[in-house]
């Protein structure tokens, strides 16, 4: 059992049941949820199960994103995405909404934050299949908003990777009405709330790669300042690189290209970035 899995068992109440489901034990915390182990009495399978219990009313954003990460979840189909079974909620004789559950795959790995694969050809690998779940949903119409280490699972037994947390995802080309994102990976047109498309996603995707290689994340304009006159300066951010020598320049530029501050700099689709990508991959592949 990890180090989060022991903590979580010592500090969480377990529920006997939710929503029909037997509970087994936590799994994990997230922005005013909980995630437990479950077992379906009908399969008989371990399934995870995300509950928000709206305690407040501020609580009802949590909801809100919730019922978001089951529409989008249930639109995009992809070997990399962590597929959504059920939704469960709950509500008073006025249809106020007290409590809601996400039922999901149960996935056997961890977070990139918490586990990284051994090598620069293997991470490579992991982040092409990353890729490739982000172009799923863009062709389904939606973009993620909040890619960052701790949204992506990783098995180093099977190599399994998977997406995951949809709650912040949104239509192509949608202009949120408050920032929404991970400060420490958001894009520049997030922070000015401007429609967001394939780039903001590749900018993320750009900004956890940086972090996966250096183990420090880079400036963005929200950690910066969130001034109208603020702005960043690519050429004086440090490449992961710069960082750490033992980093491949290819995957250190490539970092570095799809977390240009500039949109129209970036690989403009994450398909052009799952191209880019791969032939990386086969140089590092004949290099070990």
């Amino acid at each position: 059992m990890s180090t989060l899995a022991s903590h979580l068992e010592s500090t969480f109440v377990k529920p006997q049941k939710l929503y029909g489901y037997d509970v087994i034990r936590p799994l994990g915390e997230g922005a005013g949820s909980a995630i437990y182990v479950v077992r379906d009495p009908v399969t008989g399978k371990n399934v995870a199960l995300k509950q928000v219990t709206r305690k407040a009313e501020k609580d009802i954003r949590f909801v809100d994103q919730l019922l978001n990460e089951y529409d989008v979840g249930s639109k995009v189909a992809h070997p990399n995405l962590r597929k959504m079974i059920d939704l469960k909620v709950e509500r008073t004789l006025l249809r106020k909404v007290l409590s809601a559950a996400v039922v999901m795959e149960l996935v056997d790995g961890l977070p990139l934050d918490q586990r990284l694969p051994s090598n620069y050809a293997g991470l490579a690998s992991c982040f092409v299949k990353v890729a490739e779940a982000l172009s799923a949903m863009h062709k389904a119409g939606f973009i993620h908003c909040d890619l960052k280490p701790a949204n992506i699972l990783f098995n180093p037994n099977t190599s399994d990777v998977r997406v995951i947390d949809l709650g912040q995802a949104c239509a192509i080309g949608t202009r949120k009405e408050r920032i929404q994102g991970t400060p420490d990976y958001i894009s520049p047109e997030q922070v000015k709330r401007q429609p967001v498309d394939e780039r903001t996603d590749v900018y993320n995707f750009g900004a956890t790669l940086y972090w996966c290689l250096s183990g420090q994340t880079m400036p963005t304009l929200y950690t910066l300042e969130k001034g109208e006159n603020s702005f960043l300066v690519d050429e004086f951010i440090k490449s992961p690189r710069d960082l750490n020598p033992q980093v491949p320049e290819s995957l250190s530029g490539f970092a570095m290209e799809c977390a240009r501050t500039n949109p129209t700099r970036r690989p403009q689709t994450m398909q052009s970035a799952i191209e880019r990508l791969e032939v990386i991959l086969i140089g590092l592949t004949r290099m070990r």
